[in-house]
């Protein structure tokens, strides 16, 4: 698996939070969504928000995507910008660019990611007209005008398990 992974990088408290979101992708597929998700949380371990995919339920589009979903609900949840600044956002998969772009314009500081988009390309079995954007959650935010840290890919091994059996059952 690719992994650009410092060890030290990632905090026992992160692999919790992680590991809350790869639940949540279950819970996201159990509904008949993608197996996706993302947790919001304040700097003092705090839930300022979740959000599942909505690609499948909710009808798809840009707005379906469970990082979209969580910017949403802490906007509307009102959460001040500092606190926001001070956040992370974990995300069962590496978030997209257009997510990418959402959470710098939410204010969040922070990423850490399970699955790499490598990752969710080969369960998904791309193609190259159904690839995306190959531009990496990582660059995108390098270009932010405040930084934002990014962590990922880690705990890949699980963050497949929401995946299994998925992709082969015709979702796109």
């Amino acid at each position: 698996m690719d992994t650009d992974l410092l060890p030290s990088e990632l905090l026992p408290e992160d692999e919790d939070h992680l590991r809350h979101a790869f639940r949540l992708a279950g819970e996201a597929r159990a509904r008949g969504d993608r197996p996706f998700s993302a947790v919001i949380v304040a700097e003092d371990g705090t839930i300022l928000a979740e959000g599942l995919s909505t690609q499948g339920s909710g009808g798809g589009g840009t707005l379906a995507h469970s990082e979209m979903n969580a910017c949403q609900a802490v906007i509307a949840a009102g959460v001040p910008r500092p606190r926001l600044r001070r956040a992370t956002i974990y995300s069962s998969g590496e978030p997209c660019a257009m997510c990418a772009s959402a959470i710098f314009y939410t204010g969040i500081g922070r990423v850490v990611y399970g699955l790499s988009a490598a990752a969710i390309l080969h369960l998904r079995n791309a193609q190259p007209h159904t690839a995306g954007l190959s531009l990496s959650c990582r660059a995108v935010l390098a270009a932010a005008a405040e930084p934002v840290e990014v962590v990922g890919p880690a705990l890949e091994a699980e963050g497949a398990v929401p995946h299994e059996g998925y992709w082969i059952q015709g979702a796109a």
